[in-house]
Parts: C-alpha cells; sequence; structure tokens
C-alpha cells in the first residue's frame, strides 16, 4: 500500500497534483471537442444521401493561382474541369510562369469551354505573395459563390463542387471551409505530413463548430464574392506575403456566416511533400502570420501545448520529488493516452488517417517540441504563393 501522509502534508505536492490533474481534465476536454466532435460531425452537409436539386446548385466559380505548375496542371486540373455539375466555371491565374503552364492551359481552353484563364505576363505586383493575382481571379469570376483551390490538389471524386456547395444550406453562410488531406504513401515524412494535416484541420473545423472560428486552409475554401470584396478582400494585410486564407478567415468569419462542409465529396488530396526541408518552409510559412493574430487567439491555439507541458512536468516533477509512486502518474498518463487515441481515432476514421490514432500521443508529444521550434526560428525567405 502507498502511504500518502506526506504527500498530504506538502502543500506543494499538493499544488502538483492538482496542476497535472487540471491539465488532464482540459486535455481530454480539447480531444472530445475537436477530435472526437469533427470526426463524428454529422448534418445535412454530410449527409451522402442529400442530393441537391437545381434550386440548391447555385452558379459556382472555381479560382486557383499558378506559378511554374504545369505538371500539377496537366495531371489534376482535368478533374476540376470534369466535375458534375451545372453550371460553374474554373479560373486559373498564370502569373509569370516560365515553364509550360500557358501551353497546358491554352490546350485545355481549347476542350473546355469553361476554363478562364487570366495571364500574368509580367509582375505589376507591389506586394509579395499570391494574395494580388488571387484578388484579380477572384475578380474575374462571374459566379457569387467562389471555391479555392490549389493546382496540386485532386478532388477524391467529380461531386466536389456539389460537396462543398452543401455548406451554404444556411443563406447567413459567407464562408465555407473544407478538408484538404495528404495521400498516404507509407514513410516517415508522409506519416508526419498526415499527422500534422489531421491536426491541424481538427483545430480551424472544431474552432468553427465550437464557435470561434480562427483560421482555414486555402486548398479547399470557399467564400462568396460579393462578401469578399465587401469586407475589403486582402486590402488589411497585403504588406505580408503570406495569410491569404488564415487572415481573412480569421478577421471576416463570424458563428454565423461560417459553416464547414468535409463529407466524403467536399474533400481534395495532395501528394505528400517530398523532402524535409520542403516541408518544413511550408509550415514556417503557415504560422508566418501568428503575429497579426490577437492575444486571445494565440492562447486558444496554444492552449493544448501548455496543458501538455503543465500535464507532463507536474507529472515527472511528483515521481522525482517521490510526491506520488510513479504507478499513480502513470495511470494517469495511461488515462490521457486511451482517449485521446479514442478520439483521434474518429478522425482517423473519418479522414481516412489508417491507423495514425495508435500514434497520436508520440506525434503530438514531437510537434510540441517541433512548433515551438518553428515559431521561435525566423522566416528568412519569402515563398511567394502561399
Amino acid at each position: 500500500m502507498f502511504d500518502f501522509n506526506a504527500f498530504l502534508t506538502d502543500p506543494y505536492s499538493i499544488a502538483l497534483a492538482a496542476l497535472m490533474l487540471l491539465a488532464l481534465v482540459g486535455l481530454c476536454i480539447h480531444y472530445g471537442l475537436y477530435y472526437m466532435r469533427v470526426g463524428r460531425y454529422k448534418d445535412a452537409h454530410t449527409n451522402p444521401n442529400g442530393a441537391l436539386t437545381k434550386e440548391k446548385m447555385p452558379p459556382v466559380s472555381v479560382v486557383m493561382v499558378a506559378h511554374n505548375q504545369a505538371e500539377w496542371l496537366k495531371e489534376n486540373l482535368v478533374y476540376l474541369l470534369e466535375q458534375e455539375y451545372d453550371d460553374y466555371e474554373v479560373v486559373v491565374v498564370d502569373h509569370t510562369s516560365t515553364d509550360d503552364t500557358h501551353f497546358v492551359l491554352f490546350t485545355l481552353q481549347s476542350v473546355y469551354k469553361h476554363l478562364k484563364v487570366v495571364t500574368f505576363r509580367e509582375d505589376v505586383n507591389l506586394f509579395k505573395g499570391k494574395k494580388y493575382p488571387l484578388s484579380i481571379g477572384i475578380k474575374s469570376a462571374k459566379n457569387d459563390i467562389v471555391l479555392l483551390a490549389d493546382p496540386e490538389c485532386i478532388p477524391r471524386n467529380f461531386q466536389w463542387l456539389k460537396g462543398m456547395v452543401r455548406g451554404y444550406d444556411d443563406p447567413a453562410v459567407q464562408i465555407v471551409l473544407g478538408y484538404c488531406g495528404v495521400k498516404s504513401n507509407k514513410t516517415l515524412l508522409g506519416s508526419l505530413q498526415r499527422y500534422d494535416v489531421l491536426d491541424y484541420s481538427a483545430h480551424y473545423l472544431g474552432s468553427v463548430l465550437a464557435g470561434h472560428p480562427s483560421t482555414g486552409s486555402g486548398r479547399n475554401l470557399s467564400y462568396r464574392r460579393e462578401f469578399f470584396f465587401a469586407q475589403g478582400s486582402f486590402i488589411g494585410h497585403y504588406d505580408i506575403a503570406e495569410g491569404a486564407d488564415d487572415l481573412f478567415i480569421y478577421q471576416n468569419a463570424t458563428r454565423k456566416n461560417t459553416a464547414i462542409s468535409i463529407g466524403n465529396d467536399a474533400r481534395l488530396t495532395i501528394e505528400p511533400l517530398k523532402t524535409f526541408g520542403q516541408w518544413h518552409d511550408e509550415r514556417k510559412h503557415r504560422v508566418a502570420t501568428r503575429g497579426r493574430h490577437s492575444l486571445r487567439s494565440r492562447l486558444r491555439g496554444d492552449r493544448r501545448a501548455v496543458l501538455n507541458i503543465l500535464f507532463y512536468g507536474a507529472g515527472v516533477a511528483l515521481v522525482v520529488l517521490g510526491a506520488l509512486p510513479w504507478p499513480i502518474v502513470a495511470l494517469a498518463a495511461v488515462i490521457k493516452w486511451v482517449w485521446q487515441i479514442v478520439c483521434f481515432a474518429q478522425l482517423t476514421k473519418r479522414f481516412d488517417g489508417g491507423k495514425m490514432h495508435f500514434v497520436a500521443p508520440l506525434l503530438e508529444i514531437y510537434f510540441i517540441i517541433a512548433n515551438t521550434i518553428l515559431i521561435l526560428t525566423p522566416l528568412h525567405t519569402q515563398k511567394r504563393y502561399k
């Protein structure tokens, strides 16, 4: 039997134990609200039997910016051009490409009349990044509902437009957030990317369900064209190259005007990046807009990392100081891991994440360290199209 007399008479030990318990409860709530809630999310938007009538299929425009991405356009653009939807167009902004992008688009345009190409021969953009060419593409779109994607994105099937449009069932909705996953290639780098996307997507999708949307992914995003320009497009943050998706959502998304659409038909996928350097650069640009968020928003985003540090730190301290027997601390850790795996399993089941939930506790620790380093290291280069 364990002797708890020393523990019960030491206020510091009691404080550490209370801190560990509170962190455990907070983490369990977080996993339930984000992983479990997103994984089990079901409504009209995700109902595969909810057929859209013509009245519910308004004209839409797909807009993307391409810069020297001829290979991706050659492989993927046809999947967007062959969507089973009555009235839509695809607008591709060819921004100063020097490869075969122009010829690929010219060839496809001769076959698909609903493909519109906007060409920039010279870079007249006074600001870095893709915001200016993207805003020109949106301005060139003829329809009010605009869907955004990147050339490397590929729909799961030919129902993507229908899947995303379901998010506009409520007339008050102005923004619809979707999901773009990473294809499995059974490598360590590919698995890290898949977990990272699953975890990040659970954060921004779960934030919408929790009533405080804060960010999104431009690889599968939609908003109304009229709303986009009424809110000033990207004018408020043209001075930073990144954030065409993140900052616009952060500044303009609300509980009432934002919805998610994550049914099977609404998803896109991308191939995993081939090197750690490419992946690090992509993730670095994702956090480059962090300084534009309010302190409250940053704290909300860092909540899980802080709770993990408190949980593991307090647990280790209790064992090292001999305040609590290690089996009790280990039991608390097992409770956390089991609940985390159960909740993350709902996420992997919905988004075809395989068996990744079994290693979610280990990957979470890795990303707490990696993301901390990522935030603290400077961004040396300005990548143009993030």
